[in-house]
This record gives structure tokens, C-alpha cells and sequence, in this order.
């Protein structure tokens, strides 16, 4: 009758544990800031909507969700100048494009 109890004990220690590791927080999701900048000076940037100080258009909305510096990038290891932002073959010899910084 003993080791029935340490048993079940045990196993509820166990299963408690379990449940606390696999509760988690909330992820807080990245606010998605827009970017206003100038279509022919890009150096001009602001974070509301307005005209350029250059040239005076209207400034044009961006998002700054991705990246585009740490978007992979793929590239046949033969013929470099074939590239693709997806896994893939390559269009001149058939082999598989290899990741690539890019």
C-alpha cells in the first residue's frame, strides 16, 4: 500500500511539472511601425506622413515587418547569377540552390 502511494505521488509530482513547463506567457507580437520616406530621396525618412523636405511629394508609407537584410536568400553554386528567395533547382543546370547570405 506504501509503494502504491510514493507511486501515485510520484506520478502527480510528474505530471504537474509537465504541465507548468508547458504553460507559457503570452507571446507579445511586434508592433508594426510604418516608415514614411521620400519615393526619390530615401534618405528622407519620418515616422508620420508628410511631404519631403527635398522635393516636397508626398511621402510614401513602408512597413518595417521584414527585413529585407535578413531575408535568405538561395543561389546555384555553378552559375551565381541564378537566385531565388525560395529552396529550388537551377534553372541552367538542374542542381539545388544552396543557401546564401544575401
Amino acid at each position: 500500500m506504501k509503494s502504491i502511494k510514493l507511486l501515485l505521488m510520484a506520478f502527480v509530482t510528474i505530471l504537474s511539472l509537465s504541465v507548468i513547463a508547458q504553460t507559457k506567457e503570452p507571446v507579445k507580437k511586434a508592433e508594426t511601425t510604418n516608415k514614411y520616406s521620400c519615393p526619390m530621396h530615401a534618405e528622407i525618412t519620418s515616422d508620420k506622413a508628410g511631404k519631403c523636405s527635398k522635393c516636397g511629394m508626398d511621402l510614401k508609407a513602408s512597413s518595417t515587418k521584414k527585413d529585407q537584410s535578413t531575408m535568405k536568400m538561395y543561389s546555384c553554386p555553378m552559375h551565381a547569377d541564378v537566385t531565388s528567395d525560395k529552396p529550388g533547382k537551377c534553372t541552367k543546370c538542374g542542381m539545388d540552390l544552396k543557401a546564401s547570405k544575401g
